[in-house]
């Protein structure tokens, strides 16, 4: 039993008894975390409001023998009023977070997931919310290893032209092995300045079809790694 401090991004919250609610959050030393937040839910609570999702908070917490913490304080660090202000911004953030919590593992300390997902929020504020989540769930992709052939048919080893994508072929794909999602010519050069660390060239790019095209390129990977659906990110929970 002990107390502990760390940062962390609220990923989700549901409700415990009549007061209570749980946190998860992907925190910076800790991994992902699991803790109750006591009387949150009553009028009078202190910290209610700074544990919803999409915030970014410094919290303390008690490490008992359940398999639940207990959240003791917290303070806001960011509460990314441009994401919660913009719908549009809050569905991307809703999925991205959603991605997170599929992928991080309970108690599996990933820095560098957390400090990813902390930078993706403060793009998504200011820039193209399709290409930050396609530049988001790329990154988080090559965490797992997978770094897609764009280069040539990831089928045959053609040079092209690459006409469709399949995350389960490897990559890319030539017209006599395509399957999967069509993939335009400007989107595919776009994913080539993501994964090659252009990320802020892609994002100069202003929203439109394409855009919304790598969007689905990347989502539609990112659920055949999770083996599961992600909300769309143009729906919210109720």
């Amino acid at each position: 039993m002990s107390l502990y401090r760390d940062n962390g991004v609220v990923l989700r919250t549901y409700k415990l008894g009549e007061a209570d609610r749980i946190i998860v959050l992907l925190t910076r030393n800790h991994g992902k975390v699991r803790a109750v937040a006591k009387g949150v839910r009553k009028t009078k609570s202190k910290f209610g409001a700074r544990l919803e999702p999409v915030s970014h908070v410094a919290g303390q917490f008690y490490s008992g023998r359940g398999e639940l913490d207990i959240v003791t304080q917290v303070e806001s660090i960011e509460h990314f009023r441009g994401i919660r202000e913009d719908l549009e911004r809050l569905q991307r953030a809703s999925t991205m977070l959603e991605a997170v919590d599929q992928m991080a593992q309970d108690g599996d300390a990933s820095n560098r997931m957390y400090t990813m997902l902390v930078g993706a929020l403060r793009t998504l504020e200011r820039e193209n919310p399709s290409i930050t989540v396609a530049g988001f769930f790329w990154k988080l992709l090559s965490m797992e290893g997978f770094e897609p052939q764009l280069d040539a048919c990831a089928s045959c080893d053609s040079e092209g032209p690459l006409v469709s994508f399949d995350i389960s072929q490897g990559g890319a794909l030539c017209t006599n092995c395509r399957r999967g999602q069509t993939i335009s010519p400007e989107a595919l050069r776009l994913l080539r300045l993501i994964l090659g660390g252009q990320l802020r060239t892609a994002l100069a790019e202003g929203p439109g079809a394409v855009a919304t095209e790598l969007e689905g390129i990347a989502t539609q990977a990112m659920e055949s790694t999770l083996e599961r659906h992600l909300r769309s990110p143009g729906v919210l929970e109720a």
